[in-house]
């Protein structure tokens, strides 16, 4: 089972006094990468919130966004700054006339502008709203790490899918050997006839083709590859499977392929090398957004 990185969740918890809604975006990073916002009064907490990612996430890009909003909040929790309210106003007002436009809703406009209503805040939220604040936090990770899952279901089977794409493919490699092995000899036999008059010495010709199929023998590649194989599928049937060791898997996977298509020496076997590299590349871009 995986987990992909790409993660949403949202949720929103509602008191009499209390409007708490939270929203949390995930993308794939090599590590936690979390950006924070919260109200103001809610400052002293940020620690905690981040060890709460910390803990759930794991790793990943992640946008969090708190708002909390009093509904009895009165006119005393707030205050006009009057002089900036002014300068606002003449400045639109200039501008207005300058253009020789309609000074229509230029007080709404200034009331409406940046930090001319100041919130009076008190520097600490009182427990029991950080109690509901916290529960709404926890509430959107869960759905992000649904969402996680979610994801991680569609790419596990895509790896299932180009995984078998490679095995299947190994196994067409391994039906085309004795015939490339033919037609390497018929080569050799052919291009020594041609160039050599005099009658060959048939144990030496043995020798040197014996030399070169021992050089393009990939029989160890495919125990090698086959091996691999094995294990990138048993890591993806873990209760957790890590996307670092699946990574890391996909490269010595690579390595193999790599490998049989330089001593392929046939355009057959490197017709299916590129098949399987194009499995696998989709492989390394999917596993870097593997939890």
């Amino acid at each position: 089972m995986i987990l992909s990185m790409t993660g949403y969740g949202k949720s929103r918890v509602e008191t009499k006094e209390l409007d708490i809604r939270a929203e949390v975006k995930t993308l794939n990073s090599k590590y936690l990468d979390a950006n924070v916002k919260l109200p103001r009064s809610l400052g002293s907490y940020e620690i905690e919130v981040r060890n709460l990612l910390s803990e759930t996430l794991k790793r990943g890009k992640v946008a969090l966004i708190v708002e909390m909003t009093e509904k009895n909040a009165d006119a005393k929790g707030g205050q006009i700054n009057e002089e900036l309210l002014k300068s606002y106003f003449n400045t639109y007002q200039q501008i207005a006339n300058e253009l020789d436009e309609s000074p229509t809703d230029l007080f709404r406009l200034a009331a409406q502008s940046p930090d001319v209503v100041q919130t009076n805040t008190t520097e600490d939220t009182d427990p029991a709203q950080w109690k509901l604040v916290r529960s709404c936090i926890e509430q959107t990770v869960r759905q992000c790490m649904a969402f996680r899952q979610q994801e991680g279901n569609a790419l596990e089977r895509d790896f299932e899918q180009q995984i078998q794409i490679i095995s299947d493919t190994l196994e067409l490699i391994q039906e085309q050997l004795p015939h490339r092995n033919v037609q390497f000899r018929n080569r050799l036999q052919a291009q020594l006839d041609e160039t050599m008059k005099e009658a060959i010495d048939e144990n030496r010709f043995e020798q040197e083709m014996i030399y070169y199929l021992e050089k393009l023998d990939i029989s160890e590649e495919i125990v090698r590859l086959t091996n691999h194989l094995s294990f990138f599928s048993k890591v993806l049937a873990e209760p957790q499977a890590s996307g670092k060791k699946l990574g890391f898997i996909s490269q010595e996977i690579g390595r193999e392929i790599n490998t049989i298509g330089a001593k392929a020496n046939d355009s057959v076997i490197q017709h299916h090398v590129v098949q399987m590299k194009e499995a696998l590349e989709k492989i390394k871009e999917q596993v870097l957004n593997v939890l």
